[in-house]
């Protein structure tokens, strides 16, 4: 089954010196969102140093990485003219002091919320969209993805730092989102009826306010005919955010072919495998989704790319992703890389990495 995929990117403006987050974020929307030739839209996020680029709806894995690249080399070219930088992390190295929220009203219902928790939320993600032909599609989806969620996490773990110390995890970011009334895997769904009912209640318990503050790291888009996958850290490069949301979507239409056992892992299990994701990255074991016991991180990404595989070879993206994931294994995450970065370089080099 062919089907679409898009891209959302978040970005954080930086001072090029401190890694400070900069609210100038307006000032890079008004300069390239409006009309964008590519199909794509420019949006403020949570903070006024952030911003959203999301892509068309593309066919292919290459569409989605032109995109992206295309809107990071104009990002890229304005914040040097204006004296920022642009990143695409999981978290800037220093956090904004007394962040405030973007001045809309979305922003200021769910800030009043969530109380000491709003100014650590500085956080940006990737988020790929998978076209479903309905809401029963995009929970089968769902519960297709849940098994795979810490090895994606791993691989795309790209937040190391907080307030300039390292944190010890690869994934600060999947840490912080930890502490919104619903975090991390979802549990499974019976279908659309059920995630429906069971999303309603959630209404008005702790900060979740409406189905868009369900912060479950896949759920069924209400803006559109997609499930979205939201447990991917900001990347520091569109070509590999690209390979990902491929990735997702080979997962999405490949059939099972583990006779239902990694659906079957119990949620206890899956949650705690996310934060060890989270934790080590690609430096130690990982959940494998056949047997739900540990294995070395290269030998969970082959099954991982396995259980993807047949619809990756539909769309054509085997190579793409089977490419990107050995890069990723060779040279690190974005995690590691930042790491290996500030060690060489101090802060200038962790600034010519994210830039």
């Amino acid at each position: 089954m062919r089907t679409t995929i898009g891209a959302e990117e978040e970005f954080v403006l930086l001072d090029p010196l401190t890694l400070t987050p900069v609210d100038r974020a307006a000032e890079a929307i008004a300069a390239l969102g409006g009309r964008r030739a590519d199909g794509g839209a420019v949006t403020p996020e949570f903070f006024p140093s952030q911003l959203e680029y999301a892509t068309r709806v593309c066919r292919t894995a290459a569409d989605v990485s032109d995109a992206l690249e295309g809107f990071r080399a104009e990002l890229r070219t304005w914040a040097a003219s204006s004296g920022l930088l642009a990143a695409g992390v999981g978290l800037p190295y220093r956090t904004a002091p007394d962040a405030q929220v973007t001045d809309q009203d979305r922003y200021r219902d769910i800030a009043s919320r969530f109380g000491l928790v709003v100014p650590d939320h500085q956080l940006n993600g990737l988020h790929v969209h998978v076209g479903v032909d309905d809401r029963e599609q995009a929970v089968v989806a769902l519960n297709r993805l849940r098994p795979w969620l810490p090895a994606l996490l791993a691989l795309a773990a790209n937040s190391p730092f907080w307030k300039g110390a390292d944190t010890g995890f690869d994934s600060w970011r999947a840490i912080h989102s930890r502490r919104w009334t619903t975090h991390g895997v979802p549990p499974a769904f019976a279908d659309a009826a059920d995630y429906d009912r069971r999303a309603a209640a959630l209404s008005g318990v702790g900060g979740t306010s409406d189905a868009g503050t369900l912060n479950w790291v896949v759920r069924p888009s209400e803006r559109f005919p997609t499930v979205e996958v939201r447990v991917f850290d900001a990347q520091l490069d569109g070509a590999t955010s690209a390979a990902f949301a491929a990735l997702v979507r080979g997962l999405v239409v490949s059939p099972p072919d583990d006779d239902g056992r990694a659906a079957a892992l119990a949620p206890e299990l899956l949650d705690a495998a996310h934060w060890h994701a989270a934790r080590d990255g690609l430096g130690g074991d990982l959940l494998d989704p056949r047997d739900g016991g540990l294995r070395p991180a290269p030998e969970v990404a082959a099954a991982l790319l396995a259980a993807a595989g047949p619809g990756l070879a539909e769309h054509g993206d085997t190579e793409l992703v089977r490419d990107a994931v050995a890069r990723v294994l060779t040279d690190g995450n974005g995690a590691t890389r930042q790491r290996r970065a500030l060690a060489r370089g101090g802060t200038a080099g962790l600034a010519a990495l994210i830039s």
